[in-house]
């Protein structure tokens, strides 16, 4: 059945947002790698990742990064200006996602270089949100992110989709 849809809640995991003109140079003087273009990502060493979401903001989640770098902001340096991340954050992974994905938003996500690691900014079920499409053990894999006021409906609406599909959804408290 996992392999077929699931839907999971990564909500938990911890998370940094950051952005300004010096954001750049911080990170990297953080010892962070970050990625060299808007909209992409790039893996972290311990499993977590960076995301680029525009010239000079970023997510990361999912690290033990990020903690450490919300403590290293404090006071922000000249420039850098720390992003309050309070995020519903889900995955959802299986061969019928793109079914779901269709019913749900308007990006092919098929047409997109997977080996580009993009990171698309869009709507589903008309939340804003942003996504990390990719593949986990040769299944389909989507990491999401919406505004965390929209979580409840946000995880409920994909939830009964889920089900519908003949999927499953859980959230759990372990990485993907």
């Amino acid at each position: 059945m996992t392999e077929y849809l699931h839907l999971m809640d990564l909500s938990h995991l911890p998370r940094f947002g950051v952005k300004g003109p010096a954001a750049v140079a911080w990170l990297q003087s953080q010892g962070i790698s970050v990625p060299d273009r808007p909209n992409s990502w790039k893996p972290l060493s311990d499993g977590g990742l960076v995301a680029r979401l525009g010239l000079n903001e970023f997510l990361l989640e999912g690290s033990a990064i990020a903690p450490q770098l919300a403590q290293a902001c404090q006071p922000p340096p000249p420039r850098v200006y720390p992003v309050l991340r309070q995020d519903r954050a889900i995955c959802l992974r299986g061969r019928a996602v793109q079914e779901l994905l269709r019913q749900t938003c308007n990006v092919n996500f098929r047409a997109l270089d997977l080996n580009t690691h993009p990171v698309i900014l869009t709507t589903l079920i008309g939340v804003s949100v942003t996504v990390i499409p990719g593949e986990q053990a040769g299944l389909p894999f989507y990491r999401i992110w919406c505004d965390g006021t929209f979580g409840t409906y946000f995880w409920s609406t994909l939830a009964e989709i889920t089900a519908e599909l003949g999927g499953r959804s859980d959230r759990t408290t372990q990485s993907p």
